[in-house]
């Protein structure tokens, strides 16, 4: 899953928030308070981006194993690695 863009219940956009927020709770702070700051006041976009979890650096990871096999094993021709 990618970051958010927007609130999946009212549309409000929140893309422009998501790296902030995930770099001050990943240091240590209080997700609440974070948002506080940040000026989230609607309990839709609040849990919208409390739980939001990005699973595209691990999936790359699988996709490239993948590929790398497939083409260990002559399935796949002309693929190339990112």
């Amino acid at each position: 899953m990618l970051p958010p863009v927007r609130c999946f219940t009212c549309g409000a956009p929140l893309g422009h928030l998501w790296e902030e927020f995930r770099r001050r709770v990943e240091s240590g702070e209080d997700p609440a308070r974070v948002l506080d700051d940040l000026g989230v006041t609607r309990y839709c976009c609040r849990r919208t981006l409390f739980t939001s979890i990005t699973y595209i650096e691990e999936i790359a990871a699988y996709h490239i194993v993948r590929m790398r096999a497939a083409r260990s094993t002559g399935e796949v021709e002309g693929v190339v690695e990112e």
